[in-house]
C-alpha cells in the first residue's frame, strides 16, 4: 500500500523548505565580516623554487603587498621582517610604524639576485588598529623568468597572532 499523495508533497515541501533554510543560513554565516585590531601575519616567500630531477633552482623575484581593505579605517604597520628558510632573521624593512590609509597599499620586493632566503624564507608583518577592521589582504607574489620559460604563483598571508582587543 502507498502512503496518500498529500503525505509525499508535505514531506517533499519540508524537505525543499529545510533546504532552503540551510542554503540561506550558509549563506549569512559566509557574509559575516572578522574585524581585527591588529595581527601578526606569516608570509611565505621563495627566492627560488626546484625544477627538474636534479632539484635545479629556479631563481625568483617576489614582491610582499599588504593591502588595507577597509574602507573606513587606517591601519598602522607595525614592522615587517624578512626570515630565511632557517628562521633567521635577515632584514627590518621598515624602522617605525607606517600608516597605510583606507583602501591604500604598499609592496616590498625581493630581487631575484636575492638569494639569501631560500625556499623557505617568510614575511613575519604586525599591524594595528585603533578601531576594529577589515583585515588587511598580506600577500606574496613571486614571478621568475629564464629564456621562453616563466612563472608566477601567489602565497596568501597567515595569521599566527590575534593582538589584544
Amino acid at each position: 500500500m502507498q502512503p496518500p499523495r498529500s503525505s509525499n508533497r508535505a514531506v517533499r515541501i519540508g524537505l525543499t523548505l529545510l533546504m532552503v533554510w540551510l542554503l540561506c543560513a550558509n549563506a549569512r554565516a559566509e557574509s559575516i565580516v572578522n574585524l581585527s585590531k591588529g595581527q601578526t601575519v606569516y608570509v611565505a616567500i621563495y627566492s627560488h623554487i626546484y625544477s627538474g630531477d636534479r632539484d635545479y633552482p629556479f631563481d625568483l623575484s617576489a614582491t610582499l603587498s599588504i593591502r588595507n581593505t577597509d574602507l573606513n579605517y587606517p591601519i598602522t604597520i607595525l614592522s615587517v621582517d624578512y626570515y630565511d628558510s632557517n628562521g633567521k632573521f635577515l632584514k627590518k624593512y621598515i624602522d617605525s610604524p607606517i600608516q597605510l590609509d583606507a583602501i591604500a597599499s604598499i609592496r616590498y620586493v625581493i630581487r631575484e639576485s636575492d638569494k639569501r632566503g631560500g625556499s623557505g624564507a617568510n614575511f613575519i608583518v604586525r599591524w594595528k588598529s585603533d578601531a576594529p577592521v577589515n583585515q588587511p589582504l598580506i600577500e606574496s607574489v613571486m614571478i621568475g623568468t629564464k629564456m621562453q620559460q616563466g612563472i608566477s604563483f601567489t602565497s596568501r598571508g597567515q595569521v599566527i597572532q590575534e593582538e589584544g582587543p
